[in-house]
C-alpha cells in the first residue's frame, strides 16, 4: 500500500511542478510520476545533509514539488543540449 501511496503522491507533486514551470515537456503520467518521486528523494537527501530532516523523515509536500522543479528544470537544461 505504501508503494500506490508513494505513487500517488508522486504524480500530484510532478503534476503541480509542471504546472509551475511551464513549457512543453514529454511524457505521460509516469514520466510525470517519477518526476515527483525523483524530486522528493532530492529534496530528502538534501535536507538530511543540511540538517533539516534526520533519519527517518522524508522531504515534505512543498519541499517536494521544489525538488520536482530542480529535476524538471535539469530535464530541460539536458533535453535542450541534445536536441
Amino acid at each position: 500500500m505504501h508503494l500506490i501511496w508513494s505513487a500517488l503522491v508522486g504524480l500530484l507533486v510532478g503534476a503541480i511542478a509542471k504546472l509551475f514551470m511551464p513549457g512543453k515537456d514529454g511524457g505521460g503520467i509516469i514520466v510525470t510520476m517519477i518526476l515527483g518521486i525523483v524530486g522528493s528523494l532530492l529534496f530528502t537527501y538534501l535536507g538530511r545533509l543540511v540538517g533539516l530532516y534526520s533519519e527517518g523523515e522524508n522531504a515534505g509536500f512543498i519541499a517536494s514539488i521544489l525538488g520536482a522543479m530542480i529535476v524538471l528544470f535539469i530535464y530541460r537544461f539536458f533535453k535542450k543540449k541534445t536536441a
